[in-house]
C-alpha cells in the first residue's frame, strides 16, 4: 500500500519518479503526487483521480522543469481522510519549504496534531501523515540538520511507517526513515534512489540496501548513509534485485492477470527446480528440525489459502501436528509456542505487515520462524531463521495467481523434506512425491490453456449477484480462493465455506438465482460432496461443478461441469484453482471491470 520513490542526483529526476510510480501501481492507490527541488524552491504537484492518478499526475507536471535532480513521489492508498487532492502526498510545512511522503499509519496522530495546532501549526489535510511534516518543521529549528531532525522525530511516533522528506534548505538530499514498513535504497556512481520495495528500483540498480527499523538514511548524489536514532552509522543488508525489467511489461498480453495466469507453469517449474536443489536459503539446524513437535502457519488472503493446502501436506507427509491462523489474529490470542514450534509466515511480497508482526511475535515466544516469500531480502526473510523463496517472478496484478501455486509447492517440498528428516517418509515415497511436483507444470499448461469452459459459465452467469463456493478437505482452500478471486476483481458477493457447514446456517441463503460452485476433488470426501450438491440443487441454486476428469457421478448434477486435468492427489488442489481463476477473470471482463487494480485493494498490504 502506498508507493514511495525518491531520486537524488539524476538530471530528469521528475521523469524517473513518474516512471517509477507507474511501476508501483500494482501496490494499489487512489491519488499521486511529486515534490521537486528546483533552484532552491520546492515545487509540488498532486492529483486524485482514482486508478489513473499517475497518468493524470504526468499530465499535470507537463510544465515543470525536467532538469531538476532531486525529488520524491508518492502514490496514496487512503486511510485517514478521503480521496482528494488535499489529502494526497506530499504534504508541506507551514512555510512551504519542507515536503514529506509516507507509507503506513501513525497511531498517535490525533494527540500529535492537537499539540501542534496548539503551537500554531496550520493543517490543510485530514491525514495522519501531515503531523510528521510539522514535527520536522519544529525539529529543524533546533539545529537546521534534516537528518538529525528526522532522528529526533522517530521516538515521538507510534505505528508503522516509511517516511521521506526533502527541504528547500537542503537542496542536494533526501532524508528517510522506517519502522515496520519497508524502505530500500539503491545507488550508482552519481545517483541515489529510494523506494518502498525492491521492484520499485528495477532497471535502475542491480542491488539495494534494506534500511533497518528505526534507522535514518540520508541520500546524496551517489551516496547513502544509514544511521540509528543516535547518529551512529550502521550497516544495511544488501539485497540483489532478482527480477528482469521485462517481467513488468505486458508484452502480448491484454493485462497482467492474463500474463501471470499464463506464467503459472513456468513459475511452478522454476520454483520446484530451485527448491529441489536448495530448499532453504540457509538450512535449519538438524537438531532444530528433529525437535519440531508443532507447526503453525500464518498468512493473509491468498497466502492463507496456500498455507491451508500446505498444512495438509505437512500433516500427511511429515506427520507433525499443524495449525493455521489468520496472521492479523495470531498475536492477539495466547498461542502456545515454544522452541520446538515451527512458525511459517506466508506472503507474496514478504512485507505483509500482519504476517510480519505475527512472525516477530513468534520469535519473541522462542519459536523457530520460516518465511515463505517471492521477494528476496524482504522484511519477512530478514526476520526469519530461514526462508523458502518462490521463483514466480514479479507479480503485478493485485489478484495473486502464480505466487499462490508457487507457495503451495514450496510448502509441499518442505513437508517432504521434514518427513524424510524425521524418518516418517521413506525414500521411495519422497522420490515419487517430488516426481509428481516435477510433472505438475505440464498439467498446469493444459489447465491454463483450457479457458473456454469457464468463459461459457461467465457469459451465462456474469450478472449473478450471489455466489457460494463449497469444498471439503483440500477442496476447501480451493473454494475459499475461488470466492476471494471472484469478489476481488468482479465485486460479486462471493462466500467460500466448508460444504459440511451448509446445514449449520449458509443453506438458509440458497435459493433460485444463487450460484453455487462446488469443488469435488479425489479422495474420501467426494461422496459427501455429492450429498451437498444434491442439497443445494434441491433448493434451486444454479450449480457449477469443478470435478476430476473421470468422475462420472457428477454428470447431470450440475448446470455446468468443468473438468480438471488428471493428476495425483497432491497436485489436485493446484489444478482446481486454475479454472476458478479463469472464472473470476471472465466474470470481471463480462462486467467491464479493470482486473489488475481492483478498487480499494493493494498488492502489498503494509498497514494493519
Amino acid at each position: 500500500m502506498c508507493g514511495i520513490l525518491g531520486v537524488v542526483g539524476e538530471p530528469g529526476a521528475l521523469d524517473t519518479i513518474l516512471d517509477g510510480l507507474k511501476r508501483l501501481e500494482y501496490r494499489g492507490y487512489d491519488s499521486a503526487g511529486v515534490a521537486l527541488l528546483d533552484g532552491g524552491a520546492l515545487l509540488r504537484v498532486r492529483t486524485a483521480d482514482g486508478t489513473r492518478s499517475v497518468d493524470a499526475l504526468r499530465d499535470a507536471c507537463a510544465g515543470l522543469n525536467r532538469s531538476a535532480t532531486v525529488g520524491i513521489g508518492h502514490t496514496r492508498w487512503a486511510t485517514h481522510g478521503g480521496v482528494s487532492v488535499a489529502n494526497a502526498h506530499p504534504h508541506v510545512d507551514c512555510g512551504d519549504g519542507l515536503a514529506v511522503i509516507h507509507n503506513g499509519i501513525i497511531e498517535n496522530h490525533d494527540l500529535l496534531r492537537a499539540d501542534l495546532v496548539a503551537k500554531g501549526h496550520v493543517f490543510t489535510s485530514s491525514t495522519d501523515t501531515e503531523v510528521m511534516v510539522h514535527l520536522l518543521e519544529d525539529e529543524l529549528k533546533c539545529d537546521g540538520d534534516l537528518r538529525a531532525a528526522m532522528a529526533r522525530m522517530l521516538p515521538q511516533l507510534r505505528g508503522a511507517f516509511a517516511v521521506a522528506a526533502v527541504s528547500a534548505a537542503h537542496p542536494d538530499r533526501i532524508v528517510a526513515a522506517r519502522r515496520v514498513s519497508p524502505l530500500v535504497v539503491g545507488m550508482t556512481d552519481t545517483v541515489a534512489y529510494l523506494g518502498s520495495d525492491v521492484p520499485a528500483l528495477m532497471g535502475r540498480v542491480d542491488s539495494v540496501l534494506a534500511v533497518d527499523e528505526d534507522c535514518v538514511v540520508e541520500l546524496t548524489p551517489g551516496h547513502a548513509v544509514v544511521t540509528d536514532v543516535h547518529g551512529v552509522v550502521v550497516d544495511a543488508p544488501v539485497v540483489s534485485i532478482d527480477f528482469d525489467v521485462e517481467v513488468a511489461d505486458l508484452g502480448r498480453y491484454a493485462d497482467f492477470m492474463t500474463k501471470e495466469i499464463d506464467e503459472q507453469p513456468a513459475a511452478v517449474a522454476d520454483t520446484v527446480a530451485e527448491r529441489l536443489e536448495n530448499l532453504f536459503d540457509q538450512p535449519l539446524d538438524a537438531d532444530v528440525v528433529a525437535a519440531i513437535d508443532k507447526i503453525v502457519l500464518v498468512g493473509c488472503g491468498s497466502s492463507y489459502h496456500a498455507a491451508m493446502v500446505g498444512r495438509v501436506a505437512l500433516e500427511s507427509w511429515a506427520k507433525i501436528p499443524a495449525e493455521i491462523d489468520i496472521a492479523s489474529e495470531f498475536r492477539y490470542r495466547d498461542a502456545i509456542l515454544s522452541p520446538t514450534t515451527l512458525v511459517i509466515g506466508v506472503s507474496q511480497s514478504g512485507e505483509t505487515i500482519d504476517t510480519l508482526e505475527a512472525m516477530k511475535h513468534a520469535r519473541r515466544k522462542g519459536a523457530t520462524v520460516v518465511a515463505v516469500s517471492n521477494i528476496p531480502g524482504a522484511s519477512m526473510t530478514r526476520e526469519a531463521n530461514a526462508s523458502l523463496l518462490t521463483k514466480a517472478g514479479l507479480e503485478v496484478s493485485v489478484a495473486s495467481t502464480k505466487t499462490v501455486l508457487a507457495q503451495v509447492v514450496v510448502l509441499q517440498l518442505l513437508a517432504i523434506s521434514l518427513g524424510e528428516a524425521r524418518g516418517v517418509l521413506d525414500a521411495a515415497a519422497a522420490t515419487a512425491l517430488r516426481a509428481d511436483l516435477q510433472t505438475l507444470p505440464a498439467a498446469l499448461r493444459i489447465a491454463v490453456d483450457d479457458v473456454a469452459p469457464m468463459k461459457d459459465v461467465a457469459n451465462a452467469l456474469a450478472t449473478a449477484s450471489s455466489w457460494f463456493f463449497l469444498g471439503r478437505g483440500s477442496g476447501l482452500p480451493v473454494a475459499l480462493e475461488g470466492a476471494l478471486k471472484l469478489k476481488e476483481i468482479s465485486y460479486a458477493r462471493a462466500e467460500g465455506c466448508p460444504a459440511g457447514e451448509l446445514k449449520h446456517g449458509p443453506i438458509a441463503l440458497i435459493e433460485p438465482g444463487v450460484v453455487v460452485v462446488a469443488i469435488v476433488l479425489p479422495g474420501p470426501s467426494a461422496e459427501k460432496m455429492y450429498s451437498n450438491i444434491a442439497e443445494v440443487k434441491a433448493r434451486g441454486a444454479t450449480l457449477v461443478i469443478v470435478a476430476p476428469h473421470d468422475d462420472h457421478v457428477v454428470e447431470g448434477l450440475g448446470d455446468f461441469v468443468v473438468r480438471t486435468v488428471p493428476s495425483g492427489d497432491a497436485a489436485a488442489p493446484l489444478l482446481a484453482m486454475v479454472p476458478l481463476q479463469h472464472l473470476a477473470y471472465a466474470v470481471a471482463r463480462a462486467r467491464g471491470l479493470e482486473v489488475d487494480r481492483p478498487r480499494n485493494l493493494a498488492k502489498t498490504v503494509t498497514v494493519e
